[in-house]
């Protein structure tokens, strides 16, 4: 049984995607139901500079991201370190923040990942997969199962399990 609603942020590193990210994204982004939306915030990515290491861009585009941040929202880093949640855990934890009624923030970093400030706001860290994705993929991906947790919480026929 599906209860309220939740605004989803996609908060992401990256300007400039592929027409097949933008396709994939939308096409999965937009059969999800006003209940349960789904918002792209780009953040541009730090100026490659020979002055600048990896650890100065994580800390640039962090403070980027978490300035994006809605208020009091619950937040989940998209981290290869994080937690595995297969289709139903993600179905569970939807209905959670459907329940909640606050909105949700999904961080995804540029080439170098987060910033340590931005894991350390993230009340979850989320792994899509031990691979390292690219980050134009993830934006797809995190549409696509969403949709699909969404699909099982509504009783939809897409999920076949």
């Amino acid at each position: 049984m599906l209860a309220t609603a939740v605004l989803i942020h996609l908060v992401a590193v990256g300007t400039r995607m592929p027409a097949w990210v933008t396709e994939g994204y939308r096409e999965y982004a937009n059969r999800l139901p006003r209940e349960c939306s789904l918002k792209l915030v780009e953040i541009a990515p730090c100026k490659r500079r020979k002055t600048l290491n990896t650890k100065r861009i994580q800390a640039e585009e962090g403070r980027q991201l978490l300035a994006a941040l809605p208020p009091r929202a619950t937040v989940v880093a998209l981290a290869v370190n994080g937690k595995p949640w297969d289709t139903e855990t993600l179905a569970t934890r939807l209905q959670g923040w459907l329940q909640d009624g606050r909105e949700v923030a999904l961080l995804v970093g540029g080439a170098d990942g987060l910033s340590e400030e931005c894991l350390q706001r993230a009340d979850l860290h989320w792994s899509l997969s031990a691979h390292t994705l690219p980050h134009a993929l993830v934006r797809v991906v995190v549409a696509e199962q969403l949709y699909r947790a969404w699909s099982i919480l509504s009783g939809h026929p897409y999920h076949r399990a």
